[in-house]
C-alpha cells in the first residue's frame, strides 16, 4: 500500500516524464512537487527499494512498468472524480482540481471501476485530459493550439493547457467551454493575436491565451 505522498511522486514523475526527453532530473521533481532536493532523494530511495523507479546518477528518475502504472491509475481516479463534480455535483470546471487531489487517493479499485462505468466510460476529464482505462491505456485525440489555426478557419474546443482556477475563470467570462465552436475571424502578423467568435461574440484575445486552449479542426 503506497502512502498519498509517494502516489503524488509518482504521478509529478509520470507528467514530468512526458516532456522530458530522458530521465528526469531530481531538481525538476523538487520543483513540481515545491519541496526540497533532500526531501526528494530520501523518496527516490524509498520508490526505488519497491522497485516503482529506476535512479541512475546523472541520468534521473525513470518509471519502472509498475511505477508507470500506478501513477496512471492515480491519475484516471483524479480525472474521473473530476468528471463526477463537474457532471453530477455541479461544480466548476476551475474548482474540482484540489478536491480531486483528495479523492484520488481513495483505494477502491472496485468503486473506481463502478465510478467509470455510472459516468459511461468518458474518456476525457472536464479539462480535456486523457483518462486512463483500468488497463491503463490511454485513448489521445488529436489536438492542436487555438495560436496555430489560421484566420477563417473553424475548430472546436477540446482541452486546456494552463488548468489554473484565474485562466479557467476566464475563459468562463468569454463563454469558452470544452466543446465550444470557435470561428478564427482574424490574425495579427505582428503579435498573433486573434479575434475570434463564440456563440455570435466577437472577442479579442491575445496569443499567450491563445497558446492554452486547445482545439479540434472542424
Amino acid at each position: 500500500m503506497l502512502s498519498h505522498s509517494e502516489e503524488n511522486y509518482l504521478k509529478a514523475i509520470y507528467h514530468l516524464s512526458l516532456i522530458e526527453d530522458s530521465g528526469v532530473s531530481t531538481n525538476a521533481i523538487a520543483q513540481k512537487m515545491n519541496t526540497k532536493a533532500s526531501s526528494v532523494t530520501d523518496m527516490i530511495k524509498k520508490l526505488s527499494e519497491k522497485e516503482l523507479i529506476d535512479y541512475q546518477k546523472y541520468q534521473g528518475v525513470t518509471l519502472t512498468s509498475d511505477g508507470k502504472m500506478r501513477a496512471k491509475m492515480v491519475i484516471r481516479k483524479h480525472r474521473l472524480w473530476e468528471v463526477f463534480l463537474v457532471e453530477k455535483l455541479d461544480f466548476s470546471w476551475d474548482e474540482v482540481h484540489n478536491v480531486a487531489e483528495e479523492l484520488e487517493h481513495i483505494k477502491s479499485e472496485k468503486l473506481i471501476n463502478k465510478l467509470d462505468a455510472f459516468l459511461g466510460f468518458p474518456k476525457e476529464d472536464p479539462h480535456g485530459d486523457p483518462i486512463p482505462n483500468a488497463n491503463g491505456e490511454i485513448f489521445i485525440s488529436e489536438k492542436f493550439l487555438l495560436n496555430e489555426m489560421e484566420a477563417s478557419q473553424i475548430c472546436i474546443c477540446v482541452g486546456v493547457k494552463d488548468t489554473s482556477s484565474e485562466f479557467l475563470q476566464y475563459l468562463d467570462r468569454q463563454n469558452i467551454a470544452l466543446g465550444k465552436t470557435i470561428v478564427v475571424k482574424s490574425k495579427e502578423s505582428f503579435d498573433n493575436s486573434m479575434v475570434i467568435e463564440v456563440n455570435n461574440n466577437e472577442i479579442m484575445i491575445s496569443n499567450k491565451i491563445a497558446n492554452n486552449i486547445l482545439v479540434k479542426r472542424q
